[in-house]
């Protein structure tokens, strides 16, 4: 059975947009690997934490235990330290890296793992963060150098996220711009897309691995994403979850999206 890579920037970058593509592969039979770049020491939080190192630690843990309902076989950090939204953290910020340095670590856990398919972030980096834009260049780079014939740059469609972010804006206790932010901007034109990945089985195991990363339910003075997430009725939550979006490197959109991300490898490694 091939095996599926997926790379990110933070922890629970995960969940939100390859989460029930990572439960179904697994589900499926597949070995799924999840790299983070980062610990996400400079995330937001509403709680109080002594240090960047306690939240970094509390997140590593947070992961793990989201990697465990999504069914992931193993979990493996780069050591980079989180950029903070404005990229302008210290030396070893992963938004400043060498990218050939980090592709290089990168690619030797993709050929270690005889990786067949790649997952990073489209060109954008999603909204923008400049550790998502980095894990794009990094992941491009680090499946040039082990070889990895796939790569699937996680997004979503953006006129479908921009409605649906106006439409909850509208629900009582969300705040008034959750629609607006980053989005209108960010992300990719549904003519773009190349995969789009029913994961309504899964949606189960993608709730509970969001609720996992708790150090991130809430921010200064208001609710954070997945807070908002998590209130969803689930009837409502699988509907606005149920699928999940890529964009195939190298690959042409033509007709309907596909909705399996090994479709492309060769029939003997399916």
């Amino acid at each position: 059975m091939p095996t599926l890579v997926s790379f990110h920037a933070h922890p629970d970058d995960e969940v939100l947009l390859t989460g029930g593509t990572l439960a179904r592969a697994a589900r499926e039979g597949h070995r799924v690997v999840l790299v983070l770049a980062t610990d996400g020491g400079a995330g937001l939080t509403g709680r109080s934490y002594r240090s960047a190192a306690t939240l970094a630690a509390i997140r590593r843990a947070e992961t793990r235990a989201a990697a465990t309902a999504l069914g992931v076989a193993r979990v493996a950090f780069l050591g980079y330290d989180d950029s903070g939204d404005d990229g302008n953290a210290g030396g070893n910020a992963f938004a400043r890296c060498d990218i050939n340095e980090a592709a290089a670590a990168l690619a030797a856990l993709l050929r270690a793992e005889q990786a067949d398919v790649l997952t990073v972030y489209d060109s954008r980096g999603g909204y923008g963060h400049p550790d998502h834009v980095q894990v794009h260049h990094v992941g491009v780079r680090a499946a040039e150098l082990a070889g990895t014939s796939v790569v699937l740059e996680a997004t979503a469609e953006r006129e479908l996220l921009w409605r649906a972010g106006r439409l909850l804006s509208r629900l009582p206790g969300i705040p008034d711009d959750f629609g607006a932010i980053r989005i209108r901007e960010g992300f990719a034109p549904a003519a773009a897309i190349t995969h789009r990945v029913n994961v309504r089985r899964d949606i189960a195991a993608k709730r509970a691995a969001m609720a996992a990363h708790a150090s991130q339910s809430s921010g200064p003075g208001q609710a954070r994403t997945l807070a908002v997430f998590l209130r969803l009725p689930r009837p409502v939550f699988a509907r606005a979850f149920g699928r999940e979006w890529f964009i195939e490197r190298g690959r042409t959109p033509a007709g309907r999206p596909l909705d399996d991300v090994f479709a492309s490898l060769p029939r003997r490694a399916r």
